[in-house]
């Protein structure tokens, strides 16, 4: 068994599972976030009490056995922060993993395990979940590829729920080939796209971002070719923000509330808040937040029609240092949410590429498709690996 210096794995996760050694994926290894159940694992979702609380898992996950059967290794269960429900990476209970591509900064999360596991080489891919920006934020923060695929496309059974109108699977490779091969083997019924992309640039997300991404990611956009430049969120994307806050903190209490009652989990700074503000929440403000969500679902539809994609940053900068302030890092995981929660309201599919650096820290840049053209963007990620080597 390998040895884990950068807190990837969780310490009731560590496992070598092999059904097959044929298949697509056939000599790879991989990792998946603990919040997907492994048959014989405990499943501890970031929480002590969760763990505590919840048995055994007698079946695995559905993405866990169509990674298995397609022949690749699994090795071990990954970090997560606490019930998924933050974009930092750090966990109150069980500390940070160490971001390989920037030792002094956090990696991300809540996929933070999954991240580091793969841009430390300690395993070829693996998968995490992606609600409000968990796949594609780390993988900005750590330099590596990170999918989150249109919702619902790939089933997500056998996985704790956040927020289920936003949660996906997401997946993580230190390469856009790879990136590809294993959605090749997730994402059912395979189409090849029909015709070229067009492609869009997001100006008002990346004013957003602010000048130093913008300049960081100025040579990649280059690399696509014409692009028109489109403002994306005509309304602001600060209301964006505000209506995925409201609806997935009304999901994550109808999806939770039963159990926070019952066991009374001592949950860390953050989080705490996070649930008591959930539990005030009233229809009228949620039924507002969902409003504001069909009409964002709706722009970004007649924005990108059948053929667009969509080019903007994957983060507003280059990830926090440990030990940022508590408010200083709430402020910037709020702005990460503006340029992130977009997909999620509109359930598209969106996947950051390493290819910008801010300080010699890596940056990446996101690249969105329509509903259900998974395909346009991994084989697009394929060409950009190829191309930047």
């Amino acid at each position: 068994m390998m040895e884990d210096r950068i807190g990837a794995f969780v310490a009731h996760g560590r496992i070598d599972m092999l059904l097959s050694d044929t298949g697509p994926l056939a000599g790879m290894t991989f990792a998946v976030k603990d919040f997907f159940d492994v048959a014989g694992l405990p499943t501890g979702a970031g929480s002590p009490d969760w763990l505590a609380s919840h048995a055994v898992p007698q079946a695995s996950a559905s993405v866990v056995d169509r990674l298995l059967n397609a022949g690749a290794r699994l090795v071990g269960k990954t970090s997560t922060d606490e019930l998924a429900w933050s974009l930092n990476g750090e966990n109150y209970h069980y500390g940070t993993p160490i971001n390989p591509a920037a030792p002094k900064r956090i990696p991300g999360g809540s996929s933070s395990g999954s991240v580091v596991a793969v841009a430390g080489e300690l395993v070829d891919f693996a998968v995490g979940s992606d609600t409000g920006g968990s796949v594609r934020l780390p993988a900005s923060y750590c330099g590596v590829f990170g999918m989150r695929p249109t919702h619902a496309r790939i089933p997500i059974t056998g996985a704790v729920p956040l927020a289920p109108s936003y949660d996906t699977v997401g997946w993580f490779a230190r390469s856009g080939d790879l990136l590809e091969q294993v959605g090749r083997v997730l994402i059912p019924e395979w189409r090849e796209p029909a015709t070229p992309p067009r492609f869009l640039i997001a100006d008002d997300i990346f004013e957003a971002a602010g000048s130093a991404v913008k300049a960081a990611l100025a040579g990649a956009l280059e690399s696509f070719g014409p692009a028109e430049h489109v403002v994306v969120a005509d309304g602001g994307l600060t209301a964006w923000r505000d209506a995925f806050r409201i609806i997935q903190a009304s999901e994550v209490w109808q999806a939770h509330s039963g159990w926070v009652a019952e066991a009374q989990p001592g949950f860390g700074p953050g989080i705490r808040e996070r649930f008591a503000d959930a539990a005030r929440l009233d229809s009228a403000t949620i039924a507002e937040a969902l409003r504001v969500r069909q009409g964002i679902r709706e722009r970004l539809d007649a924005l990108l029609g059948k053929d667009g994609i969509l080019l903007l940053p994957s983060a507003p900068g280059a990830a926090p240092l440990r030990g940022t302030p508590a408010q200083e890092l709430e402020a910037f995981r709020a702005k990460a949410l503006e340029l992130l929660c977009g997909a999620g309201h509109a359930g598209l599919p969106q996947v950051s590429m390493p290819l910008g650096a801010i300080d010699g820290c890596p940056i990446g840049l996101s690249a969105m498709a329509p509903r259900g053209h998974d395909e346009r963007l991994l084989q697009l990620v394929g060409t950009v690996t190829r191309l930047h080597g």
